[in-house]
């Protein structure tokens, strides 16, 4: 797979991701949702941290939300650099298709949630109780490298009450899946899927 069919991919990847995006954050509220089907739902949410909400503020606890914000904002700009180092290195050694695929996938998927959280903050107005405009007069709703990322897709197959029997969960209401994630999620956890799934396809030995 040449650098240019990966580019094209990653293309590709990123305009549905940001199209969803900007539709969302410019057509619903904070919080709101609809349901599509019964075990899927359009639900607007922000994250302004790492996987499921979690802040680095969290685990370093010495350190502001607005530090900790910044300070993983710029680790995913370096990261997506070594990313792209990394797929054009595979291209140029003429690695698996496979392992190409997935790189590309990777990188649009971190590369649309950097998006969002380098520029969304000065692009958009708030979400709480409104819809938000793009390009407001009045500024965005936070400064540069503080945008929160956009996430909509919420599959709620099934919910049960566990047992109270259950060590430490007992009683409590369970819901599968419980993650909102957006289109760039998906792509990154395709791509490492794809390398955990077809590993030995992937790192081919020459």
């Amino acid at each position: 797979m040449s650098l240019k069919k990966s580019i094209i991919l990653i293309v590709f990847v990123l305009l549905i991701d940001q199209i969803s995006k900007i539709y969302i954050k410019t057509h619903y509220a904070l919080y709101e949702n609809i349901e599509v089907f019964k075990w899927f739902k359009i639900y607007f949410i922000e994250n302004d941290g790492m996987a499921w909400g979690t802040k680095l503020s969290d685990i370093v606890s010495f350190i502001s939300d607005r530090t900790a914000k910044v300070t993983l904002t710029v680790f995913r700009v370096f990261a997506i650099f070594g990313i792209g180092y990394w797929l054009y290195d595979a291209t140029k050694k003429h690695s698996s298709k496979i392992l190409i695929t997935a790189i590309a996938l990777i990188f649009a998927g971190a590369l649309g949630n950097i998006i969002d959280s380098v520029f969304y903050g000065v692009l958009f107005s708030d979400s709480a109780n409104q819809v938000a405009t793009f390009s407001p007069q009045n500024g965005g709703y936070d400064a540069l490298l503080h945008g929160r990322v956009v996430d909509m897709l919420y599959f709620p197959l099934f919910q049960m009450d566990l047992p109270e029997w259950l060590p430490f969960f007992g009683g409590k209401r369970f819901n599968f899946f419980e993650p909102v994630f957006n289109i760039a999620d998906m792509a990154i956890s395709t791509g490492f899927l794809m390398l955990i799934v077809f590993n030995k396809k992937a790192f081919t030995k020459h």
